[in-house]
């Protein structure tokens, strides 16, 4: 009986992915953990801080406002996003020549650009000469985003409604379109009203891709940098300097690279916890 051979040159196959996951990831990682426990004075001439920067970080009254900042604006956006983006989706047709309409606009807002976007709304919301800033001042409300903290998180979070909704609206169309026509059949015959459906047929058949929709809006919200940087550059003051505009002023702002890697690694470490808490939250009891 001959011995069975095994053939492991498929992994030779594996290894470009393997090489650029690290080249992308794995050494710009292990780069920022580096600086993390370093301070540098030029000259690449390197001290060992330890936890130092960490400690920093954790104690520092501005990293806790970006904190709060940042979390403030992410469940403002879900809270607004999700619940839109699934009555969009059920007020949309699911057949015929509107129903591919409806799907096309709801593409075109994810297609623009992200700095394209903050510049879109920077000129749309100028309180002198941009449509929604002078005709929200012609009705008499005082608008202006370039002075008022109010107003500048208003247009930021409408900026962001605007802008990514329509992922939710696809994913929960998605979502919508596979249910089998024999659950709505079954209902009518039960006589059940339109929040019954929804209750008892649409919202658990969406349960799985509003868990993909709040991950992935949870995710991108957390690491938005280009549009409030292009739209109001933190301002005014600090009210709309969210955790990632934080970062990016200390690392290049003030050039400093050991409280900087350090504040990236606990913001990366935040994303992961709090993905990891929505996740299992939305998951629990499935298994029963």
């Amino acid at each position: 009986m001959s011995a069975k051979t095994t053939n492991q040159k498929a992994w030779l196959l594996v290894a470009p992915v393997v090489v650029l996951v690290a080249f992308n990831a794995v050494i710009p990682l292990m780069t920022v953990v580096n600086y993390s426990v370093q301070e540098t004075f030029g000259d690449n001439l390197f001290f060992f801080e330890g936890m130092k920067w960490f400690e920093e970080v954790l104690s520092s009254e501005r990293f806790h406002d970006s904190l709060l900042r940042q979390l403030q604006f992410t469940f403002i956006i879900l809270a607004i996003e999700v619940p839109l983006g699934v009555a969009i989706a059920l007020a949309m047709p699911r057949r015929g020549f509107w129903a591919s309409v409806c799907l096309v606009l709801m593409a075109m807002p994810l297609l623009i650009p992200w700095n394209v976007v903050g510049a879109m709304w920077n000129i749309f919301a100028l309180p002198d000469i941009g449509l929604l800033g002078k005709t929200l001042n012609a009705m008499g409300f005082d608008y202006n985003f370039t002075r008022q903290p109010f107003s500048a998180w208003a247009t930021l979070i409408a900026m962001d409604v605007w802008h990514w909704t329509s992922l939710v609206v696809l994913l929960s169309y998605a979502g919508l379109s596979s249910i089998p026509d024999a659950y709505y059949q079954a209902a009518r015959i039960d006589g059940a009203s339109a929040w019954a459906v929804f209750r008892y047929i649409q919202l658990p058949k969406l349960k799985h891709v509003l868990t993909i929709a709040v991950l992935l809006r949870f995710m991108d919200s957390f690491n938005i940098y280009t549009e409030p940087f292009v739209l109001t550059g933190g301002g005014p003051g600090n009210s709309t300097t969210l955790l990632s505009l934080d970062l990016v002023k200390i690392a290049l702002g003030q050039f400093d690279l050991g409280p900087a890697a350090a504040m990236s690694l606990i913001y990366f470490l935040i994303i992961l916890l709090f993905s990891w808490i929505f996740y299992t939250v939305m998951t629990r009891g499935e298994d029963r």
